[in-house]
Parts: C-alpha cells; structure tokens; sequence
C-alpha cells in the first residue's frame, strides 16, 4: 500500500523558514516525480513545486520561485520542499503528490498518489 505522509508545517510569522517533508512508502521512489501543491480555503489548489525522478530537474510555481526549493533524498524516500521568505499569501495546506510522468502540472488534473497534506499558516 502506498503511502504519502507530509509534515513540516506550522505556524510562522511573515519572513520566516518552514522545512516541509513528504515521506513516500510502498512504490519505487526513484521512478516517481515528486510534486508539491497548495490549497487555501475558497481557492483552487494551486501548483507549487516538482522535482524530476533523476533530481536534476525542478519546477516552480510563479509564487513561490526564489524562495521555496524543492528537493528529494532517494535513499531515505523522502522530498522536500524548503520554504523561505515566507508571506501571508502563503497560507495555505500542502501537499506532495506522487507520478510517474514529468510536467503539465498546471494543467494536468490527476496523480497517481497523495499525501492528506499538511497547514502551514503564515500571520504577523
């Protein structure tokens, strides 16, 4: 059984760092891309970050570019997505999904798997 769990999240005041996990079990990692969205409350979920099976590819939302960075630790199954810099506008639950095809992530609807996602609030 596949699992996606993510965590990291919390509650943080504009500026500051959060450190987002996905813990991926029960496929073979190192042929799935990894990619994180977002959805705020009364908003479509919106795409945030993806990274290539082979690590060297990466992608990012117009929001988040400069300041979140996606990455992946194969021997540990996990992915990251370190997020700096952060504002308000960032409120919002992430959650890191699972594929094994690379791209269209603003437009393409379905992913093999996901995780139940994780609420990073951002407030003065």
């Amino acid at each position: 059984q596949v699992h996606l769990v993510e965590s990291g999240g919390g509650s943080v005041q504009p500026g500051d760092s959060l450190r987002l996990s996905c813990s991926v079990s029960g496929l073979p990692f190192r042929g799935y891309a990894i990619i994180w969205f977002r959805q705020a409350p009364g908003k479509e979920r919106e795409f945030v970050a993806a990274i290539h099976w082979n690590g060297d590819s990466t992608e990012y939302g117009d929001s988040v570019k400069g300041r979140f960075t996606i990455s992946r630790e194969d021997d540990k199954n996990m992915a990251f997505l370190q997020m700096n810099n952060l504002r308000p506008e960032d409120t919002a639950v992430y959650l890191c999904a699972a594929d094994t095809a690379y791209g269209l992530f603003t437009t393409r609807k379905r992913f093999d798997y996901w995780g139940q996602g994780t609420q990073v609030t951002v407030s003065p």
